[in-house]
């Protein structure tokens, strides 16, 4: 018999507000432990939560963003579980009532070989149950003298929840559909995506089922996923593990695990709760959320281009491929530098491939993004167009882009200043080309007995004695004249 699994995903991402979802301390990353807290944070008698407005307008975007229906009442409620980073004993967040619904988003996806490569690419839509708001709880860390701490500075950090439906058919599609989510995300400026912090993480769903069968197995959840890697991973062994159990006419348990990385395999953490174990009830000191059409139309209008459609309008307006055109979009900022170059008058062939080859190379030995970078799209148009007319060689172009990338100094300045301009006149690099061949008779000779890679020598010569400022396709004609018998 053969199995397929079924797998829905609850993304959680950090909304990037300078604080906490309901009271003004700091949601600043990195900072000595249970700095960031308050008699909010902290659930003492008398303090009062108020919503952070920024907040709000995050989720609204991010909600509008996936496809959803806000709706113009939700409620906050009290979720009670009982773990030492969640000092009140609850967690505020929505349930019934959250803040949107009914999104879908449409994900590029297919199976990858070894090298990465996507085969059988396919355009394939995912439901969204709802979006909605909930704060963050804060972090145990276990020592290894055996001692256990509690970290509250992430408690009350606000966060997003993007619930699907069990649309997943495999785990690069989960792979894919979070890699588009992470990407929206950061395109709208809500989050930034940093899986290493916990600023955007997965719990996964995960059942299988007789193939063709419409009836679910039981599902079981593997909790805090927080890179692609080992989503895919523990999606991958889960799916394996169920299938081997029910093949040997075993029985898969409803329960929570998570991903043992050093050991490669999912391990159980507890059984798995149902709503009515959290015993939901509205907050009674937060009134509910009520949001006015007006509002959510500002706030739409606000919502920049989008991945998936600029991916469309690179491959339509500018003849990229669409392999290429996710590779400019895989950032705002990557993606706006390529546009104002080739709105500056940058080819767009020439523009991509500045930036997929060496701006890649120089931003990532950095280890900067490309809006730390001081040069421009339109410094990177000049300076493909000055190779262009012939001005400066492919070579020079490249020490020229260097300076550039590091000083952001205008390319022509560069030229000007450093004398780089290439030597074009005939008549000079004649001379010197005869100079060489006179200086490497043995060479010469050999080069008429058939050995004619012997150019790449004598091109080389000439572009030594210029530093490398003689125009390489003039030189190769006139020495190929030169050396003929």
């Amino acid at each position: 018999m053969e199995f397929e699994p079924v797998i829905g995903l609850e993304v959680h991402a950090q909304l990037l507000t300078r604080s906490k979802i309901f009271c003004s301390s700091s949601t600043a990353f990195g900072d000595p432990a249970n700095q960031h807290t308050s008699p909010v944070t902290l659930g003492l008698p008398g303090a009062l939560p108020v919503l952070n407005r920024g907040a709000v307008e995050m989720a609204v975007k991010a909600a509008l963003a996936l496809g959803c229906r806000i709706n113009q009442r939700s409620i906050f409620a009290r979720k009670h579980y009982f773990y030492p980073d969640l000092p009140k004993g609850y967690q505020i967040s929505q349930y019934e009532e959250p803040l949107a619904e009914d999104g879908r988003v449409e994900v590029w996806t297919g199976e990858r070989d070894d090298s990465g490569k996507v085969s059988e690419e396919r355009l394939k839509s995912f439901r969204i149950l709802r979006v909605h708001m909930e704060e963050d709880a804060g972090k145990s860390v276990h020592s290894p003298d055996g001692g256990s701490y509690v970290n509250l500075n992430r408690a009350g950090v606000p966060l997003i929840e993007i619930v699907s439906e069990p649309d997943f058919r495999s785990s690069q599609e989960a792979y894919d559909y979070m890699s588009q989510l992470r990407l929206t995300f950061m395109y709208l400026g809500i989050c930034d995506g940093n899986m290493e912090e916990g600023s955007l993480r997965c719990d996964a769903n995960v059942s299988v089922r007789p193939k063709g069968s419409e009836k679910l197995g039981t599902k079981l959840e593997i909790k805090n996923l927080n890179s692609f890697r080992f989503l895919q991973k523990a999606l991958d062994h889960e799916i394996r593990r169920q299938i081997r159990v029910l093949k040997k006419g075993g029985k898969v348990h409803q329960e929570t695990r998570l991903w043992d990385d050093a050991k490669q395999r999912t391990i159980v953490m507890r059984s798995k709760e149902e709503a009515q174990d959290y015993r939901y009830f509205p907050d009674p000191d937060i009134p509910p959320l009520v949001v006015q059409k007006e509002w959510v139309e500002r706030l739409g209008a606000e919502v920049p281009e989008l991945p998936e459609s600029r991916r469309r309008r690179l491959v339509s307006a500018f003849g990229l491929e669409g392999e290429e055109a996710r590779q400019v979009i895989q950032s705002r900022g990557f993606a706006d530098f390529f546009e104002e170059a080739v709105e500056s008058g940058g080819d767009p062939r020439r523009v991509f491939n500045w930036m997929v080859g060496p701006m890649t190379r120089a931003l990532k030995d950095s280890g900067r993004q490309v809006g730390d970078v001081a040069m421009s799209g339109i410094d990177l148009a000049k300076l493909i167009k000055l190779q262009q007319e012939g001005v400066i060689s492919g070579k020079i172009a490249k020490k020229v882009f260097e300076k550039m990338f590091a000083e952001g100094e205008d390319p022509e300045a560069i030229v000007a200043r450093e004398g780089l301009r290439q030597i074009s006149d005939a008549a000079q690099l004649e001379e010197l080309a005869e100079q060489i061949v006179q200086s490497n008779p043995d060479k010469v000779e050999a080069y008429r007995g058939g050995k004619t890679g012997l150019l790449g020598f004598f091109v080389g010569q000439v572009m030594r004695e210029t530093r490398g400022q003689a125009n390489p396709q003039l030189v190769n004609e006139i020495l190929k004249k030169k050396l003929e018998p």
